[in-house]
């Protein structure tokens, strides 16, 4: 079985990478956020022609995750149960649901901004929501992995260069405190091989030639309990699918499960 996580930038204008890349890549159950579009403009259509189911909580802003799968989609969840308001509102975050043998959660994590900054806040409170929805699942012998843009790096050889975020967010104590409590939920760090240098970096920025010069950050994630853990015969980092013109500023990560 084939898991993956993509944060896509947009649903809309990657579709037809992202349909070409499902059909080249074999993958069973896709993890995706940032799709930028409500639920009505979603291409369920598009993506039932070659197959696939989609859970979707998306209402048409910058946010918005879904879960794609062909192998059953079943006991859907939209939104973190316990989670905090940003201006009002749950965002639509996060979107849980079982895919055969797997259960598996998108999550798009709040950015936090600035450190001090009130979304800071209510991303560390996000993080210790998530840890607390997810325990019981964790804690279970059923495969069982939280996937997406954590909008964290776990540690400081997950940046290209510690230098240069000293001070912002996505690697401060807080931020990597929570994730810590997620892994002492009962989730392990699934760690990707790169496909080409030394550290699977999944995100680059679109400036400054981040890109090809490899100015990295792994803050796409997959945490998984012991039983997605033991189950996992491979995981990478698709850094081909953040090449050529339209590409998304994350690339995939791809999970390879024996279930």
């Amino acid at each position: 079985m084939r898991i993956a996580t993509w944060n896509v930038n947009s649903i809309t204008a990657r579709l037809p990478r992202l349909l070409a890349w499902l059909e080249s890549s074999g993958t069973d159950v896709l993890c995706i956020q940032e799709t930028k579009c409500g639920e009505d403009a979603f291409p369920f259509e598009e993506l039932r022609a070659l197959g696939y189911e989609a859970a979707v909580n998306a209402d048409g802003r910058w946010n918005g995750v879904a879960v794609i799968s062909r192998v059953g989609l079943a006991d859907v969840v939209k939104g973190l149960p316990g989670g905090p308001d940003y201006d009002g509102s749950q965002e639509p975050r996060a979107v849980s649901a079982t895919c055969g043998p797997v259960r598996v959660w998108s999550v798009y994590v709040p950015n936090g901004r600035e450190v001090g900054h009130d979304h800071y806040a209510y991303k560390l409170h996000w993080l210790e929501s998530l840890r607390d929805a997810v325990a019981v699942d964790a804690a279970g012998e059923r495969p069982f992995a939280v996937l997406g843009d954590f909008n964290v790096a776990p540690t400081d050889e997950d940046v290209y260069d510690p230098s240069v975020f000293e001070g912002a967010t996505h690697v401060t104590p807080a931020e990597r405190a929570a994730l810590g409590a997620l892994r002492d939920a009962g989730l392990s760090d699934v760690v990707p091989r790169p496909l080409k240098y030394d550290r699977p970096y999944t995100y680059w920025d679109y400036r400054q030639l981040c890109f090809p010069k490899n100015r990295g950050m792994r803050i796409d994630l997959v945490y998984g309990n012991a039983s997605f853990a033991k189950a996992r015969q491979d995981a990478y980092v698709d850094r081909e699918e953040r090449k050529g013109k339209g590409a998304s500023d994350h690339a995939p990560v791809v999970v390879d499960l024996d279930v």
